[in-house]
């Protein structure tokens, strides 16, 4: 099963990273988070990856094509204009890298790669969301249900202390909680051929007009996560998974 990767978009709330590289490319640690995503699905024995590219769509290209002389050792004849690697990459991906337009929209993205799915479900995930997901499992309640689209669902973080109060008083005050009657769109999805057809143009957003119309026709079901989720969405997320890397606690760090 092929795994559709939306990493186009602008990333606006991350602009101290995204102004010079799209969000994907943002680094954990010593590589992209879009690496820390692909190793997750590729560590379950999912390899081929559909990128929908966007804003600075070169920049993730020149990177891949780069990739074997950034993490080997290799040697240069200047004299016959000839580069050998020395050493080889472990890794069994195949790559596609397709320019989806600097202004579609996250379901436009989708549409876009039609010609790349063959007519035959999809996993499809967002370029900036890392996990425990156990896509085996996923896969699996995906295809009990035999609805259109699963989407994974998380209990998020409160982002600010969460407080109980009676006549001006606080009774209980907890700091950065989780919100436990409330779920969240996570990503990590699998989706039939068909949610295609809910898509009308690069404008239609997956978010805002695929998924509330699969919910109301009772075609979009949702397995829930309790394990590891977290999004970088902002400077201070990206700090967050930084230090949780760098202390070797990373709970997202499913491969060897």
């Amino acid at each position: 099963m092929k795994t559709v990767i939306l990493c186009g978009g602008l990333g606006t709330r991350l602009a101290e990273e995204t102004r010079v590289r799209p969000k994907p490319m943002v680094e954990i640690g010593d590589m992209p988070i879009l690496c820390h995503i692909m190793h997750i699905y590729s560590s379950q024995g999912f390899h081929e990856f559909e990128l929908a590219l966007g804003y600075k769509s070169n920049y993730i290209k020149k990177y891949f094509l780069d990739y074997p002389f950034l993490y080997n050792d290799f040697s240069v004849n200047l004299d016959q204009n000839q580069t050998d690697l020395l050493t080889a990459t472990k890794l069994n991906w195949k790559i596609n890298l397709i320019d989806t337009g600097q202004a579609t929209m996250t379901g436009g993205r989708i549409a876009r790669m039609k010609h790349r799915l063959h007519d035959e479900p999809f996993m499809l995930t967002y370029g900036d969301g890392i996990g425990d997901i156990d896509l085996h499992k996923l896969i699996s309640f995906h295809k009990s249900h035999g609805k259109l689209v699963t989407v994974t669902a998380v209990r998020p973080k409160a982002r600010f202390g969460i407080m109980k109060c009676q006549d001006g008083t606080v009774t209980s005050f907890q700091e950065k909680g989780q919100l436990s009657d409330e779920w969240i769109n996570a990503g990590f999805f699998v989706m039939e051929p068909e949610v295609l057809d809910y898509i009308h143009g690069d404008q239609t957003e997956l978010e805002r007009h695929v998924l509330p119309e699969l919910a109301h026709q009772g075609q979009l079901m949702a397995y829930y996560h309790e394990g590891y989720w977290a999004c970088m969405d902002t400077i201070r997320d990206k700090q967050e998974l930084e230090q949780l890397w760098e202390e070797g606690n990373a709970p997202w760090k499913i491969w060897g």
